[in-house]
């Protein structure tokens, strides 16, 4: 049994007294200063953790000012703040041991949109790609492009002054800032916006701090202007944040933003942003050019970019070999073949932007005529992506380069330190070849991949940080690369921002930062604003690489073999893939439905990683623990759980704090498919309740629900009282009591019966084996899943006449546990047991050369990844199934006619098996039908999660976000098909509508091959 954990540390008296003063002055918004909350926000991507005293999060601008206010107070002046966005920075930029200001879970109101003048205004809190997809209708769109826009904030990319791929095109953030709403240390709400002389003047001569900011600004600018030209570099990723060189524009108005941008949260609070706005290119192609070694990719983009291409991105061997194992490959393979005995090191994507087809091909003729030529024909060869589809699949992989870089086995793992250098183009292939000396010579791998049209080097070096010898080399490959980017004319900060970093400002600016200093206490006086970040006070310390702790500090105490053994919930590195705000993305619908970062799959794999630190520090193996809780069942130590749920010393067991998180998570395993470095949170949550469930009592509903696969054969004995308890208000509330909901009926049909009188055998290993080869090959054994078997037998049924049409002999395998509701809830030990027994079963007829097919995606793919390492066979989906039997698939000439057909398919199929939408395209496709798919999230229900009572509220709101608005609007000449029988079972329970599975809608438009009689109700 694992012993009660407290988290180390506690909340400073001054904070306590500083939330109760906040709630005392009117702060609307949230507060939280648990354990939980302050471990998630403790960390970002980078390679540093710093746990902060509590986090804000303000519902208005209103809120900010109060929290200015109280901070003002004598009694808090020894308070800091950092303001934090999507939390994705690497390098530290939010990170602090003072309160974090979070704006992203209610500033988040897009304000304004004015299509005429291409100007938005938006709070701080709006996720880039959140604001494109509201400016799409306009045909506009926010410009600066960064691999995570579907997660970073306006807010975070104001303060880190953030661009990406197209930067040359584009520019920075900075450049599409029209106006800043900033709040003050003092508590001065402020409009910053571009001043001419006269309104200069004016605020100069203010005698506040508005004015004191402008005044030393000003008479800097003024001042030192020649000294300025002379220390900026001239890149187009020139020195952010404090940017001196820009605070006069070309049209000679003086811009207090060029100071704002950049600055990390050091100067202001930022609550709102007015932005400039672009329209959408009309048309884009890519060209993409495979390379034989990295140096000759990087070598051939100089002639690309003097092609005048809108940008070059250029990736190495070891990106594209993990973007081939990814999610994103199975759309975007065609454009990267494999090149007959030759290996593609590397490749060049090249964009070209036009308003017209005639101009886009135009264009692509001028650069493939370049490529083509003797002299130029460096390349091993090159694909073209036209059209807005295949272009934006090609830059979601490159924009998921830097997390997958994660996605690798063991302890040595690249990380973020010297990850954004810029320096001239002209340079870069030159300053990479030393850059690459300078690794290699130390012994570390790494991958790279860069914007080189603007100069800028993305790089991770692979580094084990719980490893001293690994630490220092932190320190060592900083100091080179800063001391090799100074010798090429660059910057270390390319696009990335400074944080940590910071230490290196001085170097950089040399005599300018005294007057990096004078603008920061012009702000921030008492310097209060993320402290020890870009500039501070005079005598003030800026923040030391190797002086603040490091994420392996932690990772030291947990131990390599605990880490491996919790499914990458160690080595989360902070990329935030979780975060994505698109309600139509399956990525984890539980952070969706709440905006807490606690939880999702980062802020799960935070926690999960700090109860294995508490256990450690305890000498807890939670893998013996395991053992033994397994060995002594449940009833030996229910008296010991039962006085630990009742005493009272327990109520603050860290243990808690994580099981509240684990709770919210719908075990759908989006973040398994879609995250870079798949963290997979159901398999860790199973082992985490596994464990605290050997401590504690379980709710009434986890062992109902645990044995549902058992009792589901019982419960159809006595149909008609179930139904009647599910179907009253009476038993509802009962079963509500229980911790259950929403529970379906059972039908009146009887899969067993009906399959009986259709003529279809079980499928017994001794009645597979004794068919000749030639009955195996003509057979097909459909492997139903309880729920799907006895709540909706009608899929089986359709299945069984479809394989008959299709000319096969259909099986039922016998009826058996999957398992799937065991592992959920936690009961690994039982899981195990029945997982053997079913695995044996299935092995003997796999092995009889017979093809198994699984019904339900979610129960199908349990076999692949719940019982990895017990069974090798495969059960095949559906569609794969199907698709790899087209010639057997004929359409009846009227049977898709004056239809639209629409797929719904389960997130668990979405992001676990990523070629299933183009699959089932191949089927209808066979049939003669176009189908569409749906852009769907989660619907809610996932399996018996959305049959929780506690979690019925989440769960309608997730099929409210994508799914309601998808079955609203089918017509009478829609069909809509949902692959999931939770999905199919969300849909009847909140809008009493009936979708079909796909098997059922291709069973009516199947050309007849052999008569099948209609079932009868039982």
């Amino acid at each position: 049994m694992i012993p009660r954990l407290r988290p180390n540390g506690s909340i400073p008296l001054p904070a306590v007294g500083f939330f109760q003063r906040l709630v005392e002055a009117g702060f609307d918004g949230d507060i939280e200063t648990g354990a939980a909350s302050r471990t998630v926000f403790s960390t970002d991507n980078s390679i540093y953790q710093i746990e902060p005293t509590g986090i804000l999060f303000p519902k208005g601008i209103e809120d900010l000012q109060i929290t200015a206010a109280v901070l003002s107070e004598p009694a808090f002046r020894g308070i800091t703040v950092a303001p934090r966005g999507g939390g994705t920075g690497t390098n530290g930029q939010s990170l602090t041991s003072g309160i974090v200001v979070d704006c992203s879970r209610h500033m988040n109101s897009i304000l304004e949109i004015d299509p005429i003048r291409r100007i938005a205004r938006v709070q701080a809190g709006v996720v880039k790609d959140q604001l494109n997809q509201a400016l799409k209708p306009y045909g506009l769109f926010f410009a600066p492009e960064l691999s995570t826009s579907n997660r970073a904030t306006i807010g975070g990319m104001v303060s880190t002054d953030a661009c990406g791929q197209g930067s040359c095109l584009y520019g920075k953030t900075s450049n599409h800032v029209l106006g800043l709403r900033i709040v003050l240390a003092d508590g001065t709400d402020w409009w910053s916006r571009p001043l001419d002389e006269a309104a200069l003047e004016e605020i100069v001569g203010r005698q506040d701090r508005v004015g004191e900011i402008h005044r030393t600004v000003e008479r800097i600018a003024r001042e030192k202007r020649d000294r300025i030209a002379e220390i900026f570099p001239k890149l187009n990723r020139y020195m952010t944040g404090y940017d001196l060189a820009h605070i006069r524009r070309g049209d000679g108005r003086f811009d207090l933003n060029a100071i704002l941008c950049g600055s990390e949260g050091t100067l202001a609070m930022i609550a709102e942003a007015e932005l400039n706005l672009l329209p959408i290119p009309a048309h884009a192609a890519l060209i993409n050019i495979r390379y034989g070694d990295f140096n000759t990719a990087l070598e051939d983009a100089r002639t690309l970019v003097a092609l005048k291409v809108a940008s070059v991105e250029t990736v190495d061997e070891k990106v594209l070999g993990l973007a081939r194992g990814d999610i994103v490959w199975t759309g975007i393979a065609r454009f990267f073949p494999d090149d007959a005995g030759r290996t593609t090191n590397g490749i060049n994507i090249a964009e070209v932007l036009a308003d017209d087809e005639a101009e886009l091909d135009r264009k692509l003729a001028e650069v493939t005529a370049a490529l083509d030529t003797g002299t130029n024909a460096r390349h091993l060869g090159y694909t073209i992506a036209r059209g807005h589809t295949d272009v934006e699949a090609i830059w979601s992989m490159r924009k998921r380069a830097v997390g997958l870089l994660g996605n690798v086995d063991g302890p040595v793992r690249p990380v973020a330190f010297v990850e954004d250098t810029a320096v001239p183009p002209e340079n870069l292939a030159a300053y990479i070849r030393e850059f690459r000396a300078l690794l290699d010579g130390a012994g570390l791998s790494y991958g790279m991949f860069g914007h080189v049209d603007a100069g800028v080097l993305h790089v991770r070096p692979a580094l084990d940080l719980t490893r001293n010898d690994h630490v220092r080399l932190v320190r060592e490959v900083s100091d080179a690369v800063v001391a090799l980017t100074r010798r090429y004319g660059g910057v270390l900060w390319g696009e990335h921002g400074k944080g940590v970093r910071s230490e290196y400002v001085p170097d950089f600016f040399g005599d300018l930062y005294p007057s990096l200093q004078e603008i920061k206490r012009a702000f921030d006086p008492e310097n209060r604003l993320n402290p020890g970040k870009i500039a501070t006070p005079s005598g003030q310390a800026l923040l030391k690489i190797d002086d603040v702790p490091l994420r392996g500090d932690i990772d030291r105490i947990i131990g390599n073999e605990i880490r491996a053994a919790f499914d990458n919930a160690a080595y989360c590195n902070g990329n935030g893939a979780c975060f994505d705000f698109d309600e139509t993305s399956p990525m984890c619908p539980s952070y969706k439905a709440t905006r807490d970062r606690r939880f999702s799959p980062k802020g799960r794999a935070a926690l999960m990683r700090e109860w294995l630190r508490l256990l450690a520090e305890k000498g807890i193996d939670p893998r013996q623990e395991a053992k033994r809780l397994r060995r002594s069942g449940p009833l030996a130590s229910f008296a010991r759980r039962a006085f630990n749920s009742l005493n009272p010393q327990n109520r603050d067991d860290f243990s808690h704090e994580v099981r509240v998180s684990m709770d919210t998570c719908l075990a759908c395993k989006a973040c398994a498919g879609q995250c870079p470095v798949k963290v997979s949170v159901p398999a860790f949550r199973s082992k985490f309740l596994e464990l605290y469930y050997g401590r504690y009592l379980r709710p009434l509903k986890d062992p109902l629900v645990a044995a549902i696969e058992t009792t589901l054969p019982l419960v159809h004995q006595i149909r008609p009282a179930y139904n009647l308890v599910v179907g009253t208000r009476a038993g509802r509330m009962m079963m509500r009591v229980a911790g259950l909901t929403s529970l379906p009926r059972l039908p009146e049909i009887s899969l067993a019966k009906e399959a009986a009188r259709l003529g279809v055998p079980l499928a017994t290993p001794q009645r597979i084996e004794a068919l000749s080869p030639r009955e195996r090959e003509q057979s097909v054994i459909f492997v139903a899943d309880a729920f799907t078997a006895y709540f909706d037998p009608e899929v089986a049924l359709a299945a069984i006449g479809l394989a008959r049409k299709m000319g096969l002999s259909p099986f039922l395998a016998a009826s058996h546990v999957n398992g799937k509701a065991l592992h959920v809830h936690g009961y690994l030990g039982r899981f195990e047991a029945a997982a053997k027994r079913t695995a044996h079963y299935l092995q003997r007829l796999d092995d009889a050369g017979v093809a198994l097919v699984g019904l339900d995606p979610s129960m199908t793919l349990a076999f692949r990844s719940e019982y990895k390492g017990i069974l090798k066979a495969t059960i095949l989906l559906p569609q794969e199934w199907l698709a790899a039997n087209l010639g057997r698939l004929a359409a009846s000439p009227s049977a898709a006619k004056g239809k639209c057909f629409r797929l719904m398919a389960h997130c668990t199929e979405r992001t676990n098996a990523p070629a299933s939408i183009a699959q089932w395209k191949r089927v209808f496709g066979s049939l003669g039908i176009d189908l569409q798919a749906a852009q769907t999230g989660c619907c809610g229900m996932a399996g018996t999660f959305g049959h929780e009572a506690r979690n019925r509220q989440i769960s309608e709101r997730l099929y409210a976000m994508s799914w309601k608005p998808e079955v609203d609007a089918a017509g009478d000449t829609d069909s809509l098909m949902a692959t999931g029988y939770s999905c199919r079972s969300q849909v009847k329970e909140i809008d009493n509508k009936r979708l079909p599975h796909p098997f059922q809608v291709i069973d009516k438009i199947m050309s007849e091959k052999a008569d099948s009689p209609q079932p009868d109700v039982a």
